[in-house]
């Protein structure tokens, strides 16, 4: 795995929203993304479903709250009106109906007007299961036995159109995993009402 500097650009944005609360970070994976977070100054309180991959964000990043949990299970303590929450390519391994819930469950847990910085997977990433495999529903594919979900422009649109203020959403691509990886990446403002 390549180092990813996504998040460098968006920092004085989570600073000037975040402030002083925590960040809440879905799916930390080995700490790449909480460290730098950690770095910038902010509270981390991050999760991943691999015990191994949180044990080594423990490590990485001794000053972060990490745990091992589903992201469908209660978010950690201590995250109620987050300032913000990142979630870097780890919302897209349910349903639609689940996943339109787990983005109103982040919704829930930010602070008004906090952020959510996320990457999901395009429709264009054929390199990790875009296309030839079984189709679960639209766009939503078994990948060596892993269910993944990948985004067009209307299904990333109408995944934050209730609730969000869209500040940035751009296909971008990355080569965090060596291969080339195609990606939306969005910045949404928690909105007043849904």
């Amino acid at each position: 795995m390549l180092h990813d500097p996504w998040l460098s650009r968006w920092l004085p944005l989570l600073k000037d929203c975040a402030g002083t609360r925590p960040v809440l970070e879905i799916g930390c994976g080995t700490g790449a993304d909480t460290a730098t977070l950690a770095e910038a100054g902010f509270a981390v309180v991050a999760f991943d479903l691999s015990a191994a991959s949180a044990t080594a964000t423990r490590a990485r990043v001794p000053g972060a709250q990490v745990s091992c949990q589903d992201v469908r299970a209660p978010f950690p303590p201590g995250t109620g009106e987050a300032g913000a929450v990142i979630a870097s390519l780890s919302l897209h391994y349910f349903p639609w109906a689940e996943t339109l819930d787990l983005v109103r469950r982040v919704r829930d847990t930010l602070q008004p007007g906090g952020l959510l910085l996320c990457r999901l997977n395009s429709v264009e990433d054929k390199h990790f299961g875009a296309t030839g495999h079984p189709a679960i529903e639209p766009d939503y594919y078994l990948v060596d036995g892993q269910p993944k979900r990948f985004f067009d422009e209307r299904a990333t649109a109408e995944l934050f159109a209730s609730g969000w203020q869209l500040l940035a959403m751009e296909h971008q691509t990355t080569r965090k995993y060596v291969r080339q990886k195609a990606l939306w990446e969005v910045v949404a403002r928690r909105g007043d009402s849904l």
